[in-house]
């Protein structure tokens, strides 16, 4: 049986059913998931709510360990690789799972094709832009800030691999919540657009469930992941 998954999962990586990360189709878009018709709209710039954020961003940029400064700046890469210490296994690497790989590249994909065009509407200028006390550790954006499509990834990749490996699910959820949590380490995002990201991510996983081509390609990535992790 595993070496009919693993002829599969070569067969599927070798015909370019699976795409690499950078040129990955998404599996569903804004057309679909429209966060502008599901989100509240973000607190005004005025508002208590935005200014308590503030302070907040504040706060933690004062507390922030070098060992958070660090984690937070490695977190801004969009990648299932950050996992990897979540699952605890060495067998959890690109080279050992290219079906794996390209199915979370679509699964990358997905995410600004979902966020972006409601970001592009609602224009949230980010914190550091509202506020001359924040210095964020990674490059300033003028994109917007609102919902964050790091949270959303984050969220969305750690259900997907929770349902993958569910002996790992609370590790892992715990991880894609720290992977969250670090844009407002790095003083990227705001807290409210924390929020809107997970449940941006919860609504993508729900709507890319009922696809056929990701059942199938989700069912053989799982496949070559689990080969590889011994997990049966």
């Amino acid at each position: 049986m595993k070496t009919f998954v693993l002829l599969f999962s070569l067969l599927l990586a070798g015909t370019g059913l699976f795409a690499q990360t950078k040129e990955a189709a998404p599996f569903t878009t804004a057309a679909e998931v429209n966060l502008l018709e599901l989100l509240p709209p973000p607190p005004s710039g005025d508002s208590a709510v935005t200014k308590a954020e503030l302070d907040a961003l504040v706060a933690l940029q004062a507390a922030r360990s070098p060992a958070q400064s660090e984690r937070a700046v490695a977190d801004d890469e969009e990648s299932v690789w950050r996992f990897a210490d979540a699952v605890g296994n060495p067998g959890f690497t690109k080279e050992k799972l290219p079906v794996f790989s390209a199915f979370f590249g679509r699964l990358v994909a997905t995410e600004p094709a979902v966020v972006d065009p409601a970001k592009d509407s609602w224009k949230r200028p980010r914190p550091y832009l509202a506020d001359s006390r924040l210095n964020p550790l990674l490059k300033k954006k003028t994109s917007g800030a609102y919902p964050s499509g790091h949270a959303t990834i984050g969220t969305l990749m750690g259900i997907v691999l929770s349902n993958m490996l569910p002996e790992l699910r609370g590790p892992l959820m715990e991880r894609a919540a720290e992977f969250a949590a670090n844009r407002l380490v790095a003083g990227m995002h705001y807290a409210s657009d924390i929020d809107a990201g997970k449940r941006s991510a919860t609504a993508i996983a729900a709507v890319i469930r009922t696809k056929a081509d990701y059942a199938e390609q989700i069912a053989a990535a799982k496949a070559e992941l689990r080969a590889a992790l011994g997990y049966k």
